[in-house]
């Protein structure tokens, strides 16, 4: 049901159809980065939190990021804590591994990390662990109603600096 509501979400802009079906999985960064033929970093994936009053909070970061929880806890106010399996079908709609912040089951408060600002495209998933969308950072932030941009997340950088030392 969550893809259906997912194209249902892109109709208003009339990019249901861009949505992309797999043959294969594309339910970890790895696999959908195989999938789509890109690196992994270019998979914006959809983080889920418990937030304020057990609503959950989600946090869309690039494929190499990982969450500082430092820097969280002085974003939000509060430690990060991942949901369980069942929770984040609950508060989304969505099964883990096509977690995405289009077509939501609740009204929740979706971020953005800078993380995704280096590319000029990323792929988020839509719903299923089979599916995808090609989008702008400026069109993930449109679409997905994101509240801001912020700066949660670690590693990312080094890979940046490896990558232009190389």
């Amino acid at each position: 049901m969550s893809l259906a509501s997912v194209k249902e979400h892109f109709k208003q802009w009339n990019r249901d159809k861009d949505i992309m079906e797999f043959d294969t999985s594309s339910a970890t960064v790895e696999q959908a980065a195989e999938t789509i033929g890109v690196i992994p970093a270019r998979i914006a994936k959809t983080l889920s939190f418990r937030g304020d009053n057990n609503q959950a909070i989600l946090v869309v970061t690039a494929g190499d990021a990982k969450i500082d929880n430092q820097k969280f806890r002085h974003f939000f106010g509060f430690k990060a804590r991942m949901l369980s399996a069942e929770e984040v079908v609950e508060q989304t709609g969505h099964v883990i591994g096509g977690v995405c912040p289009f077509g939501l089951a609740n009204d929740l408060g979706v971020y953005l990390d800078i993380s995704l600002k280096r590319f000029e495209t990323v792929f988020p998933a839509c719903g299923s662990t089979n599916s995808a969308i090609e989008l702008t950072c400026e069109e993930l932030e449109k679409f997905s109603n994101a509240k801001s941009w912020i700066d949660v997340c670690k590693a990312w950088q080094d890979q940046e600096l490896l990558e232009q030392i190389k």
